[in-house]
């Protein structure tokens, strides 16, 4: 789990004029199958391409969206993958392979995303945050 410290988790701005536009803040979460380690960015490129990876392990995804629909149960469902904070900022949209949970949040607060880290963790699936880029497992540690 990344340290509050390195800022991951915090909003980033675009300034636009004299206007702030929020923009989209990427998580990325698999597994690797036992005894494989590759490199994490290629590995990003090739999930977001909807490529399979070979040495990734197949996760129980339909399992993990319950999950994730559980823990934010107060929050609006917006469609099949998606919700939305009803009650204050924030939404977010899980896309899915059979060896990833890619989820893409708009406006929303680092806590909501430590939840989805928490999830994903519960799966052994750490973060790995395109953004940085780092991947947070017990390897990078």
């Amino acid at each position: 789990m990344p340290p509050e410290a390195s800022g991951w988790h915090k909003r980033i701005f675009t300034t636009i004029g004299a206007k702030k536009h929020l923009i989209m803040y990427e998580l990325l979460f698999w597994r690797y199958l036992d005894e494989i380690y590759l490199n994490h960015h290629e590995v990003y490129e090739a999930l977001v391409e909807k490529e399979e990876v070979e040495g990734l392990e197949i996760l129980p995804v339909e399992v993990i969206i319950n999950r994730i629909n559980s823990v934010f149960s107060k929050w609006e469902r917006v469609d099949e993958n998606s919700w939305k904070n009803k009650d204050g900022k924030g939404a977010f949209q899980v896309i899915t392979t059979p060896q990833s949970i890619q989820i893409d949040c708009y406006g929303t607060e680092g806590k909501t995303m430590n939840q989805l880290v928490d999830v994903l963790a519960e799966f052994k699936c750490p973060l790995y945050d395109p953004q940085v880029p780092e991947r947070y497992d017990e390897m990078s540690e």
